[in-house]
């Protein structure tokens, strides 16, 4: 009875100290992740109707619901829909843009200026083929904000990862750009 008892409590310890050894081997990798790929491109969003007036020609975006719901001091509720163009310069006008990214964002915070986005970036260049889709809250005052990197197609086919946003530039409602540094950590 003894001799079980003794082989009973030795399985037992054997058991917990390999849970730890493995639970400390996660905690470890979890911190040396590499991504698997990284680029950094230019976000242009050109509103129609902002400053610049309305300029169909040049807007590459435009609200479908009506920005003075009276609810907050943050255009809450204002729902764009766009088609900008992604570059790997700041340059709006770059002969070569890398991509499109489609979808929409809304002004989802009454007191603070917040959106939630929701697109794809669609690839059709000499460097890649294929799509990205990204979505989640950008809490635009911060400086830095991540976006999920949620799926992909062709060259960023089952991706998953991380958008960086930072705001680049900013002139009123009619213009903004943002730098998105991607790092995909899950790349097939």
């Amino acid at each position: 009875m003894k001799g079980l008892i003794v082989l009973k409590f030795s399985f037992i310890f054997l058991l917990l100290a390999s849970q730890s050894v493995m639970g400390s081997q996660k905690r470890k990798s979890r911190h040396q992740i590499k991504p698997c790929k990284q680029f950094v491109l230019y976000y242009h969003d050109i509103l129609y109707g902002g400053i610049g007036g309305h300029d169909p020609v040049n807007a590459t975006s435009a609200a479908v619901t009506n920005a003075a719901t009276k609810l907050g001091n943050f255009s809450f509720g204002l729902m764009v829909i766009f088609d900008d163009p992604m570059t790997k310069d700041r340059n709006l006008h770059s002969p070569v843009p890398i991509a499109r990214a489609q979808g929409f964002y809304f002004y989802d915070m009454k007191n603070i200026p917040g959106a939630w986005f929701a697109y794809t970036l669609v690839f059709n260049s000499s460097d890649y083929k294929g799509t990205l889709n990204i979505m989640g809250a950008d809490p635009i005052t911060e400086k830095t904000r991540d976006l999920s990197v949620v799926g992909g197609t062709g060259d960023f086919f089952m991706a998953r990862g991380i958008a960086t946003f930072q705001t680049d530039a900013l002139e009123g409602t009619g213009y903004f750009r943002l730098k998105m540094d991607i790092k995909l950590y899950e790349c097939y």
